[in-house]
């Protein structure tokens, strides 16, 4: 006997209704159906799969790709009275833990996929009842997504074992293509494809041109004093960033493949568990994570894709309050990622060259970032979001291709061989010892950019390395790319968009967690980080910043009133209410 949907969202999970989609994920799922879901990080997947292994007999299998992340959703799990556990290469309790799947005392069990897809594994399955089997991350089985996991594509023999037994597939990041690949991969019917809107309006979109990323970076830490990531394309990046970052007096983490184990785990637990810590981190880092207060996403570098873009930053604001999401571009991480292009396999590098394109478009727009990004995933947004850099502070927006002509001319004339530097000094006339000794003082192209012009140059510079138009030799020399014969002869604009100059909004200028200044929500938060320091939990585990927000502005006097409050389930309330009760009867 199914239990009631409504009865088990509001006692376990302290929910009065759904959320989006997650109702006809749910009924699809207690119906016996397979489903794919593609929802946005913090529409409420784990929702879907995790009410109905409450609700129905047996215990549901989730198939995770990453350890840290199964251990962060086992917590949430176990904090509202889930019977969950995980079965992975470093838990200590294996043993128990399928005595306990065996005798029928799990809801949840979470298992990676190269356990999942062993002939073991499969035949322990056999000896309990199953409910349903999860597969999270489920872009992962799909050649077409960002994040490829071979081992993904050895999940199909086992769902067909059972093939009584429901599949749920969640994603959240998957265009047509890669969701056409997902349900033929896991025999799921086209109809069974659910998708959820991408949009998340609660992060703020910006983009810059990279200019001393340590000083921009720092400015936004300024601005942010919530937990944050930071992005940076190399392991000596993260290195050398997370050190001068860390000069500035928040407490900064590194997260790289280069790191020895204990130095990751230690400092991924120290991020979770924390409310202002900074991890500058490679890609590596962010999929194995379940924190919902993340206040920042920041790239010191362009992503692979937008979709990579899409997942990374949706890592921030998944509690649904205030958050943003910086990125620092610069021509050479075009550069890098064309090369990059040349070195995979021939079949790839069509599909490789029109991410970069696509991502390109998104770096270069005057246009609202959002719209962008979702019509990249199929929608039809309207023109203007009003929370991007570009709908806040419109950029300015010229026609540069003469200045754009004249770099060219200047590249050529002087040999495609020297940097963006020395050209420019070239097409503003600077004399020095070095275009003496070349001659370059006679051309045509010496001292032709003057005035205003001038500061169009580096602009420029950016916008012709982007577009292949240049590129720098294995010396840093620039020389032309496919695309530069179209500008010379007129045949292709270059447009340009100069971003407003940066107005500086201050220490904690994203006040999301404290709106009104609110004293009672400080002492809330105080009593929640001695709770979370005395049980190991992380302060979200315990309750989210929206709850005490909740607390703090209706001061409930009774345990009965508290509950009424949303995402107070009765595990909770029974676990920590009293001394929510205190804290809100002392500031009486």
């Amino acid at each position: 006997m199914t239990a009631d949907p409504i009865d088990i969202l509001r006692t376990t999970f302290g929910f009065s209704g759904f959320r989006g989609v997650q109702q006809q994920v749910v009924d699809r799922v207690l119906a016996g159906q397979h489903t794919l879901a593609v929802m946005p990080t913090g529409a409420g997947k784990s929702l879907t799969y995790q009410l109905p292994a409450v609700a129905m007999p047996g215990t549901c299998i989730v198939i995770s790709p990453l350890i840290a992340l199964m251990h962060d959703q086992l917590r949430a799990a176990e904090a509202v009275g889930i019977r969950a556990a995980t079965l992975t290469s470093v838990d200590d309790n294996r043993a128990g833990t399928i005595a306990r799947f065996r005798n029928g005392e799990l809801d949840l069990l979470y298992v990676a996929p190269e356990r999942a897809s062993s002939g073991y594994f499969r035949d322990m399955l056999g000896q309990a009842r199953l409910a349903l089997f999860a597969i999270d991350e489920a872009h992962c089985v799909s050649e077409w997504g960002h994040d490829f996991r071979p081992d993904y594509r050895l999940l199909r023999p086992l769902l067909d074992s059972f093939p009584n037994v429901p599949r749920l597939a969640l994603t959240a990041t998957a265009d047509a293509h890669t969701r056409a690949d997902i349900l033929e991969q896991l025999g799921i019917a086209p109809d069974g494809l659910i998708v959820a809107g991408f949009d998340r309006p609660n992060i703020r979109y910006a983009i810059s041109p990279r200019d001393n990323v340590t000083r921009q970076l720092q400015a936004l830490l300024d601005e942010q004093p919530g937990p944050g990531i930071v992005y940076a394309p190399t392991r000596n990046a993260v290195e050398r960033l997370a050190e001068k970052l860390g000069d500035g007096g928040r407490p900064v983490r590194a997260y790289h493949a280069g790191l020895p184990p204990q130095v990751r785990a230690q400092n991924q637990a120290d991020f979770v568990a924390s409310e202002d810590m900074v991890m500058v981190a490679t890609v590596a880092f962010g999929m194995g994570i379940d924190k919902p207060d993340v206040r920042f996403v920041a790239h010191a570098g362009i992503p692979k894709s937008i979709e990579g873009y899409y997942q990374e930053t949706g890592r921030a604001g998944r509690d649904g309050d205030p958050a943003v999401a910086h990125l620092f571009w610069g021509a050479d991480d075009f550069a890098r990622a064309r090369q990059r292009i040349h070195e995979v396999e021939p079949a790839r590098q069509s599909g490789e060259r029109a991410r970069l394109t696509a991502l390109g478009a998104l770096v270069e727009t005057a246009g609202c970032r959002r719209a962008i990004l979702l019509r990249h995933f199929g929608e039809h947004p309207p023109e203007r979001c009003g929370n991007c850099d570009n709908c806040l502070t419109p950029p300015k927006a010229v026609d540069a291709s003469v200045t754009a002509q004249k770099y060219l001319s200047a590249v050529f004339r002087t040999g495609q061989m020297f940097g963006t530097g020395y050209v420019e000094s070239v097409l503003v006339g600077k004399s020095s010892e070095r275009s003496l000794t070349n001659g370059h003082e006679n051309l045509s192209v010496w001292g032709i950019v003057e005035g205003e012009e001038e500061a169009l140059l580096k602009p420029v510079s950016r916008a012709l390395l982007l577009r292949d138009a240049l590129r720098t030799n294995p010396h840093g020399g620039l020389e032309f790319g496919p695309a530069a014969r179209a500008i010379l002869k007129g045949e292709a604009e270059v447009a340009l968009v100069l971003p407003p100059k940066r107005q500086r909004r201050g220490r904690g200028a994203n006040k999301a967690s404290n709106p009104v200044g609110n004293p009672l929500f400080e002492a809330l938060r105080n009593r929640r980080r001695e709770i979370a320091q005395e049980t190991g939990l992380p302060p979200y585990v315990i309750f989210h910043d929206s709850v005490l927000r909740d607390m703090a502005l209706t001061r409930p006097e009774t345990l009965s009133a508290m509950g009424e409050i949303s995402g107070i389930g009765a595990k909770k309330l029974e676990a920590y209410g009293p001394a929510f009760l205190d804290v809100i009867r002392e500031a009486a």
